[in-house]
């Protein structure tokens, strides 16, 4: 059954439609949005191989002119350089301001295109079309673009939302087991900070590591309330001015050590994933949250076949270190999003060095 999400902005809203089949209406509901005839699709030699065809085909159908540029594929290839690409394929196909830009791909794609689109001639459209789990329930939605720096994950970058979110299920079939599970982890984000009623239901799921393990209305459930929650929260707060810092539950340990890691060990999930542990072990250690919540938050990210230990040989000083050129330091002080209960949130900057060396030593 199709849903059509509405992220409500002062000047940008925008529209996120799921459902089954939709990658081939990709062209129909882009012509819809009285966009100039020029595409540039970016995406990645796995995705472009699954998809790459249907999207255009459906594009082209709609008579849009269609051009490609296909970018390798890995978070440690989101960087100014992969960017130089999009840039040298826009100028090469004369993409111009009214062209747009449609990212096909996981979060490294939609990133990395949707800021491309905010710096090609000082800003052109682009549509999203989200390949994974991670993607379509966090990276795709809320006009956070950019790229990283060898020394902090996503420290290039700037809003530009998309005109369309375009979210097709059936993809997910043809996701790797890992990176479905490192969707699973923003998705659990979503129930701890937001969406009590969605932490429960996935509760009663035996396994979270697969989607053959998951019924089609269950993902049906999670992607509706997992977007719905973006969209709730990027609607009240689209450029973070408070609000929105909720939605970086667990990533501010989670970016240290994907940083430190190199971007090759663990993935943005399996980051996530032990930030959202170490996190949860604070706020017990502060006595913001009862330490029966936290074991079930832990349970949950274990059911995903998610990490709750930190990788072996990691610098815990190095990530003490990492967290003050993280972007949610304000004058001087680290912020973290704790919880206080299954559902709600708080934003704090009172966890001291002690604090957080403590809990990373007992992981």
């Amino acid at each position: 059954m199709a849903c059509a999400i509405k992220v409500y902005l002062p000047q940008d809203s925008y529209e996120v439609a799921i459902s089954s089949g939709y990658l081939d209406v990709l062209g129909e509901k882009t012509s819809t949005l009285g966009l100039g005839k020029k595409i540039l699709l970016v995406s990645n030699p796995t995705v472009f191989g699954h998809y790459g065809e249907r999207a255009i085909n459906s594009l082209k159908s709609a008579d849009f002119d269609v051009a490609s540029c296909i970018l390798p594929d890995g978070e440690q290839y989101k960087n100014l350089e992969s960017l130089q690409k999009i840039y040298d394929a826009a100028l090469e196909n004369r993409i111009e301001r009214s062209s747009t830009m449609v990212a096909l791909g996981g979060g490294v794609i939609g990133d990395m295109t949707g800021f491309a689109a905010a710096t090609w001639l000082r800003g052109i459209k682009f549509v999203q079309v989200p390949t994974t789990l991670l993607a379509m329930v966090d990276a795709a939605i809320g006009g956070k673009t950019g790229v990283n720096h060898p020394q902090g994950k996503n420290l290039i970058g700037a809003f530009h939302q998309p005109q369309l979110v375009l979210i097709d299920p059936q993809v997910l079939e043809t996701l790797p087991d890992r990176e479905f599970s490192a969707g699973m982890a923003e998705v659990i984000k979503y129930g701890i900070i937001w969406d009590r009623e969605l932490f429960d239901r996935m509760e009663e799921c035996d396994r979270l590591d697969r989607i053959s393990a998951i019924t089609p209305d269950l993902i049906e459930y999670i992607l509706n309330h997992s977007c719905q929650s973006k969209a709730d929260v990027v609607s009240k707060d689209e450029k973070e001015a408070g609000l929105r810092a909720i939605l970086n539950y667990g990533h501010t340990i989670g970016h240290a050590v994907e940083s430190l890691t190199g971007y090759s060990v663990v993935n943005h999930g399996e980051a996530v994933a032990i930030g959202m542990v170490a996190a949860g072990k604070i706020a017990v250690e502060l006595g913001m949250w009862n330490p029966e919540e936290a074991q079930r938050q832990d349970r949950l990210i274990e059911k995903a076949n998610l990490p709750t230990k930190l990788p072996a040989g990691i610098d815990i000083e190095g990530i003490i270190a990492a967290l003050q050129t993280d972007k949610k330091v304000k004058a001087g002080k680290v912020r973290f999003i704790l919880p206080t209960s299954i559902g709600k949130v708080e934003i704090t900057d009172r966890v001291t060095s002690e604090v957080i060396r403590r809990i990373l030593e007992q992981m």
